[in-house]
């Protein structure tokens, strides 16, 4: 691969109060290997001229769902992996469009659609997939109705890959390995009611104590960690003090669970995009079965709230969005609503820096500096001073770099 030379660009850090004005980014091999000061001339070299515009990292989603091709789950048991796939590579082309080169999958993804991207046969950003995520009976990942006694068979449908049930430490046990055999990057478990499970409540805790010490037991032999969907703050503090490493949503977040976080040094990622989404086009809510109503109004309401507590005990917060069926171009007003609770650079960090850490490649992906990889997005504006350069579908990038390979070039 030929050395390429991208100049004249303001480098944003957002470790950093100001960008570094008019460098030069030399990358060899899909790594960076220098940011420099001044244009090198080197032969034979690509060279794209960035003309004052901005060089953020490329942005990183932490809570993704692109397998999720409908909202009313259990009509994916309709969808054959097929179809499902080829709705997935459309959802993932998009994303890669608006500047996400990295994203993690919160369940339903499996190594064969990240493979499909690694090959290129998928264009769309690197996939850190969980696998089928793992619920108790009766869970939020259990969205049987009442009368539904069959387990659903991990064979066939779009909702096949969404969800395993497992119950009892030995069950657990084997459940996560089979998930890392599978080509889990890291496990994803349900420890308290969510907005679309019929049959439990929000707050209601899921598995015990010594349940999920057995997922973190399992995740940490494979050197990797544990996400765990939680809203509830006693479900939130069950889970840390089991050693899961990233709490999803945390949207019912008291101090102590906040302040517990901190001392563990987990994460938290939460989402405020869907609810907001949701009632908006349902009427309010008022379209939307009673207990998803209740619970979405609830979550909308406490959003923004749990993002503050969060803060002020220190937590990190990492940068998701959680979208579903017809919703995924909706994946950077996440951006918009974050800022109304932080500063525009608070929000990037979380999309760039942040995550890169909660995906363990720290000084690797989310930063524009020497031996990171090239994943690189040109903004015709700075994305600090105005988060709306980073909306209308990627319309404001002009270059997008994916691990040295440019994917998108309106450079003039």
């Amino acid at each position: 691969m030929p050395t390429t030379i991208v100049q004249n660009v303001h480098v944003i850090d957002t470790a950093l109060e100001h960008p570094l004005p008019n460098a030069s980014l030399v990358i060899e091999n899909g790594r960076i290997r220098e940011v420099a000061k001044e244009a090198p001339h080197l032969k034979d070299a690509i060279v794209f001229d960035g003309n004052g515009l901005y060089a953020l990292p490329g942005l990183i989603d932490c809570h993704t769902h692109p397998t999720l091709t409908q909202l009313n789950l259990r009509a994916l048991e309709d969808v054959p992996q097929t179809l499902m796939a080829a709705r997935a590579a459309n959802i993932l082309n998009d994303m890669l469009m608006r500047g996400f080169t990295s994203i993690r999958d919160a369940a339903g993804a499996d190594w064969g659609l990240k493979t499909a991207v690694e090959e290129g046969a998928i264009i769309g950003p690197r996939m850190f997939i969980s696998g089928r995520a793992l619920s108790q009976t009766g869970g939020h990942g259990d969205v049987r109705s009442r009368t539904d006694v069959h387990v659903p068979c991990a064979c066939e449908s779009a909702l096949a890959g969404m969800t395993e049930f497992a119950d009892g430490v030995d069950d657990i046990r084997k459940s996560v390995r089979e998930l890392f055999r599978q080509g889990a990057d890291q496990i994803k478990i349900m420890v308290s009611g969510g907005v679309a499970s019929p049959n439990d409540p929000l707050e209601c805790n899921q598995y015990s104590p010594e349940e999920i010490e057995t997922v973190v037991e399992e995740a940490h032999r494979r050197e990797s960690y544990v996400m765990a969907h939680a809203y509830g703050a006693d479900a939130i503090k069950v889970a840390l003090h089991a050693g899961v490493r990233s709490i999803e949503h945390g949207t019912l977040v008291n101090q102590e669970a906040a302040e517990l976080a901190h001392a563990k040094g987990a994460f938290v990622v939460p989402t405020l995009t869907m609810p907001i989404h949701l009632l908006q086009d349902n009427d309010g809510g008022q379209a939307l079965p009673a207990f998803a109503s209740e619970n979405l109004n609830r979550i909308r309401n406490e959003g923004f709230r749990a993002i503050d507590i969060w803060k002020k005990a220190g937590v990190k917060l990492g940068f998701g969005t959680d979208l579903l069926g017809d919703t995924y171009h909706l994946q950077s007003q996440e951006f918009l609503h974050r800022a109304e609770v932080e500063s525009p650079r608070d929000v990037l960090h979380s999309a760039t820096r942040v995550n890169a850490e909660i995906l363990q490649m720290e000084g690797v992906l989310g930063v524009i500096a020497e031996g990171a990889i090239a994943d690189l997005i040109l903004v015709d504006g700075n994305p600090v001073d105005d988060l709306t350069y980073l909306q209308h579908q990627g319309r404001h990038l002009k270059l997008i770099m994916k691990q040295g390979t440019v994917v998108k070039n309106e450079l003039h």
